[in-house]
């Protein structure tokens, strides 16, 4: 299997080094459409993947400090600043490019300073990235795809974790104008934060203990707030989502994103209703699944699946939305993988058909 033109996809991923860089690898090494042919990060030249990732190295791969002329997509693996200043230069050289990273997550460059704490160079991008989440903008990717057949290379600000889970689980409720007010309580593994060494990620510090952080700030909070409203324009609930409250937490784990939505809805509901609402909405997506029991991080480990699960409180009227994933395939690698093969035409399970790992 290979792309449209019959060759396989020559990829190249900037920022390898990183937890999401080595998922990335991990993913596009097993892909039937993809050829590895360049991997950056921090300098290095010529240094064996292994020695930075000791899971692949019998893959071969090895580090170069920039990419060869011959690439077709490119997946950054940045830091939040980093990919703006360099997508104009690969889409200049008819390159897609996928960012993993929040640069073109956001559609108003105003919030970049805001979340962010850097002013967009180029905002004229923005409006032309595609949002990454391909169980709400498949079209999208798809036209995209169709752009960068007929000679203009896509680009596609991947989504983030938090907003994966917390988008999934609301995102029904959303559409249908049912949130009045939303409060979102959410747990991440520690892989979340990044490799870089950092005192409050010292295992002294997270083992044994929960806490939380960005109060009233996290950054994830602007794309739930914008794509959650977009759901629900025209349903006289967009004010509402406009200011959703987001609670994160560290919890120790290494892997994994739950988020527990609690709705105030905008109108009474019942169990039947909210079971046909999800099912409409998740029937036939190759990786979501709508489940009756509360699901846990451990259901999607290792995989590019999201679970999700909603019910109401007969007791109270309000209605609890859950979502898990694996935080480094479904929050990154393999969504980025996902939104890749829409956009190249190719199957859209391709190399992500892995099921979760257990125990």
């Amino acid at each position: 299997m290979a792309a449209s033109g019959g060759s396989p996809v020559r990829v190249g991923i900037i920022g390898a080094t990183g937890y999401v860089g080595g998922e990335m690898i991990r993913l596009l090494r097993a892909h039937p459409a993809v050829e590895l042919v360049g991997l950056t990060g921090r300098d290095r030249k010529g240094d064996p993947i292994g020695s930075v990732h000791p899971h692949l190295a019998s893959t071969g791969l090895r580090l170069d400090t920039d990419l060869g002329a011959d690439v077709d997509a490119v997946f950054l693996a940045l830091p939040h600043g980093a990919a703006a200043t360099r997508v104009p230069e690969f889409l200049g050289r008819g390159i897609t490019v996928i960012d993993q990273g929040p640069d073109f997550r956001l559609r108003n460059a105003a919030d970049y300073p805001r979340w962010y704490g850097f002013e967009h160079p180029h905002p004229e991008l923005l409006d032309r990235a595609a949002f990454g989440l391909p169980e709400m903008h498949r079209d999208a990717l798809l036209s995209a795809g169709a752009a960068r057949a007929a000679g203009t290379p896509a680009l596609v600000g991947s989504p983030g974790c938090y907003p994966t889970a917390t988008i999934l689980a609301l995102a029904p409720l959303a559409r249908a104008g049912l949130i009045a007010d939303v409060v979102v309580d959410a747990k991440s593994g520690v892989s979340g934060a990044g490799r870089e060494a950092k005192a409050e990620m010292l295992f002294a510090e997270v083992n044994e203990s929960v806490r939380a952080y960005g109060i009233f700030s996290h950054r994830h909070t602007a794309e739930m707030e914008q794509e959650l409203g977009a759901l629900a324009r025209g349903t006289g609930t967009e004010a509402a989502l406009a200011g959703i409250d987001f609670l994160p937490h560290l919890i120790p784990m290494t892997r994994g994103i739950l988020t527990a939505c609690h709705v105030r809805p905008t109108r009474p509901v019942n169990q039947a209703e909210l079971d046909d609402l999800y099912a409409e909405a998740y029937d036939g997506e190759p990786f979501v699944t709508v489940v009756d029991a509360p699901p846990a991080t451990g259901h999607v480990l290792g995989s590019n699946h999201a679970r999700v699960h909603v019910r109401v409180d007969p007791r109270t009227g309000r209605i609890l939305a859950i979502g898990v994933i694996d935080n480094l395939v479904k929050g990154a690698a393999g969504q980025g993988v996902q939104a890749f093969n829409l956009v190249f035409g190719l199957p859209e399970t391709a190399g992500l058909e892995a099921l979760p790992l257990a125990p």
